[in-house]
């Protein structure tokens, strides 16, 4: 009688197991394999999809139900979106430097940290978190209703983070550009301008991740991603005494 293994086998190539290159390359976000094929890119909807982010971010998600019956993933297969936030985010960097008078390596280097470091990296870590609190800690119970593949993908967990980066990007990358003579200055109703728009960046980010894992219909207490909000109130609340974040924060961003 023949046994069923416990295991998937692993496909044979000449006698030998398959190279783990393949293994690894399956793994790798379908967004991100994508980054360099620039003519299937739909930049028209990615710029639709920002515009609405700031206006009806739910809109956005109800696409992200046509998307999973369309092309049974959860997650944006098209990185014109992440083309666009790096555009955005050079652009950015270069109206920075002109604050800063950076010189224009100094501004290159600061266009790269803006893209690999705030956006990238940030992402890949956001998105890890997020992936592993929402398959641990979200998921719906097991039903006969529920379907088999009721999981969160890691790269909807990026996605989620790229459509909760946007209006952050707006409020402190780009609203704050302009604000620089009036966030710097020392009185108070210019620390409560500064402080103000720093709570306005990261409630937008938190409400922006709570919309995109509340849009996925197995996830359970999609609530306790709001927590956060009541320690970011009580410290907008504390540092009104005399904490200006701008005034700390942008001498160390920008190393001056």
């Amino acid at each position: 009688m023949s046994v069923l293994p416990l295991s998937s086998p692993t496909i044979a190539y000449h006698g030998n197991p398959a190279p783990r290159s393949s293994a690894i390359s399956t793994r790798v976000p379908v967004i991100f394999k994508r980054l360099l094929r620039f003519q299937q890119m739909d930049f028209e909807l990615a710029a639709w999809q920002l515009t609405y982010l700031c206006l009806s971010p739910k809109r956005v998600y109800r696409n992200v139900y046509f998307h999973k019956q369309t092309k049974n993933t959860w997650a944006r297969d098209d990185p014109a979106i992440l083309i666009l936030i790096a555009g955005c985010l050079c652009v950015s960097a270069i109206a920075w430097s002109v604050v800063y008078s950076y010189s224009l390596l100094k501004a290159i280097q600061l266009a790269l940290l803006m893209v690999f470091r705030d956006y990238l990296l940030v992402g890949i870590i956001v998105a890890t978190l997020l992936w592993f609190f929402s398959n641990k800690m979200l998921l719906s119970p097991p039903s006969h209703s529920a379907p088999t593949d009721s999981v969160v993908e890691w790269a909807y967990a990026f996605d989620v983070h790229t459509n909760a980066f946007f209006p952050f990007y707006l409020t402190l990358y780009l609203a704050q550009l302009f604000l620089v003579p009036i966030v710097l200055r020392s009185n108070w109703v210019c620390l409560f301008v500064s402080n103000t728009l720093y709570l306005a960046a990261f409630a937008q980010y938190i409400y922006g991740v709570y919309l995109g894992l509340n849009a996925l219909p197995f996830l359970v207490r999609t609530e306790l991603l709001l927590a956060p909000l009541l320690p970011l109130f009580t410290g907008y609340i504390v540092s009104l005494l005399g904490f200006n974040v701008a005034v700390h924060v942008l001498p160390m961003y920008f190393g001056s």
